[in-house]
Formats: C-alpha cells, sequence, structure tokens
C-alpha cells in the first residue's frame, strides 16, 4: 500500500519541543476508525518481528507469519488495558511521518508471556550523512489527554536519568539483530565508551499521546473548519505539554493523535487480531 495515511494537521519542527499533530481524517461522514485499524493490522509483522524474521516472509509462509504476529501482541483477555496497541501506533507514525527504521521489536523480547519488556517503547533509527540519528519513543495510548501528558514527563524524566540510559542501552545492545544492516554502527552509538554527551547529538525522543477528542467527536468531514478548530486544541494540548517537559537536553516531538474514541480502535484491532489468530 503506497501513499500517506494520517492527515498533518499541525507540523513544526523548529519549536522546542518540535510538534505534529495527525489525526485519522473522515469518510463518508464518519470517522476513520476501521481503516486505522487496517493500517496497523498490515504493519503487525514488521512491528512484531525481527528483521532476519521479516527477511524470510515469503509467499509459502506470509499467511503463518501474520498469524504468529498476532499471537504475539495479543495474548490476553486484557487487551483493552495493554500498552501493545499504542506502541503499535507509535511505530507506524514514525515510519510514516518520518521514515524512520525499526531497529529492534519490543515485543519479540517479551520478558514472559503478558509481560512486555520495559523500557523505551520504540527503537527506530534515521540514517544520516554521519551515521545514525536514534530514535527513542515513548507513547501514551490514553484517553484523558491530561493523564497522558502527566504521566510522559514523569516517565521522561525517569528514561533519561544517566544510570537508566546506560542500563537500558546495554540491554538493548543485546537485542539488536546481527544480520540487521544498521547493527554496527547502532551498536558503536550505544557503546559504553561514548559519552552520552555525543549520544545526545544523535538522539530525537519522539512522545506520541493519543486522546479522546471534542472536536474529532463532533465533526464529519476533513473541512477548514475541521482544519482551525484541531489546530486550536492541539496547540492547547502542546502548551500544557511544554510547561510540563524537563528534558531539554535532547531533541523531543510531541505527536498528537487526538481519537474520536479510543475504545472504537481497541474493538476495531481486537476484531482483527483475533480472526487473525486462525489464520
Amino acid at each position: 500500500m503506497s501513499g500517506r495515511f494520517f492527515n498533518v494537521v499541525l507540523d513544526d519542527a523548529a519549536r522546542m519541543p518540535g510538534i505534529t499533530g495527525i489525526c485519522a481524517g473522515f469518510e463518508l461522514g464518519s470517522w476513520r476508525v476501521k481503516q486505522l485499524a487496517t493500517v496497523l493490522f498490515r504493519s503487525l509483522p514488521d512491528f512484531c518481528l525481527q528483521y532476519s524474521e521479516r527477511e524470510a516472509i515469503n509467499f509459502d509462509n506470509a499467511m503463518e507469519r501474520v498469524a504468529a504476529a498476532a499471537r504475539t501482541i495479543y495474548q490476553t483477555e486484557k487487551f483493552k488495558s495493554r500498552g501493545e496497541f499504542g506502541e503499535l501506533v507509535l511505530h507506524v507514525a514514525l515510519k510514516e511521518l518520518f521514515n524512520t527504521i525499526p531497529a529492534i521489536s519490543k515485543i519479540f523480547f517479551k520478558d514472559s508471556v503478558n509481560n512486555t519488556v520495559k523500557g523505551f517503547d520504540a527503537v527506530h533509527v534515521v540514517p544520516t550523512h554521519s551515521g545514525l540519528q536514534l530514535w527513542l519513543g515513548e507513547v501514551k495510548f490514553y484517553q484523558d489527554i491530561n493523564a497522558a501528558i502527566d504521566d510522559v514527563c514523569s516517565e521522561l524524566d525517569a528514561h533519561f536519568e544517566r544510570e537508566y540510559l546506560r542500563n537500558e542501552f546495554l540491554l538493548l545492545e543485546r537485542k539488536i539483530d546481527s544480520a540487521w544492516p544498521h547493527a554496527e554502527k547502532l551498536r558503536a552509538l550505544m557503546d559504553e565508551n561514548v559519552s552520552l554527551d555525543k549520544v545526545f547529538e544523535a538522539v530525537c525522543v519522539p512522545v506520541l499521546l493519543t486522546y479522546n477528542s471534542p472536536v474529532t467527536g463532533v465533526h464529519t468531514q476533513y473541512s477548514e473548519q475541521y482544519v482551525h478548530a484541531m489546530t486550536t486544541e492541539l496547540e492547547k494540548h502542546y502548551a500544557k505539554f511544554k510547561s510540563k517537559n524537563n528534558l531539554t537536553n535532547v531533541h523531543v516531538r510531541l505527536i498528537l493523535l487526538p481519537l474520536q474514541e479510543k475504545k472504537l480502535l481497541v474493538e476495531e484491532l481486537h476484531k482483527k487480531l483475533e480472526a487473525a489468530q486462525c489464520l
């Protein structure tokens, strides 16, 4: 499938922190929740599998790999409260909006059934003329934007303490697929002998927050009126995030994704994942 799915309502990389506001849009008078769920579902193998596994997908085993990916992300009845859906949204948004390349699959490295590995919610890279830009993502797949902002800012403070970062890099280094083309460059960047000051020059922290949006809830088409009202809503939430964000030594990029209703997206994803396990 080609072409961008998300509508970009607001985008300003020059701000500190940067801001990107996106939405799923509308079709025939309805919020595109089914289409969004389909876009996310199609990214399951890319999200759940390691590089070597993705490269091994072919005509004969494609359905089997999709089913395996579905079973990996959906192994509990408590799907409504799990964070994997948010991580999947972040994964897709980063690839589509910023052309990032997934470096490590967190879902692949669950430490036990239904217990996801702690740490950053996405580890992606963008090749540059001087090496790699490392994208360490955080996501809050919430209904309440205020709770999302409060919780993610506390998490950012904790995740960029020196001790936490060094331990996280040590764990991530061990999980890099040696067959992945950028493996050695990423290992070199995360090496304990490289100063974090140097690492931070190559780090971007995308922070994706979802929430139930009053503006999305009362509109039925992507119109000038919608864009104007949504821009006002996004700017309000950006201002609150900026006032609470203490992370200033790395580049932070806030990504806001207003939903008509989170529950609707969860239900659509649940249907697709449940069906896929039977493939």
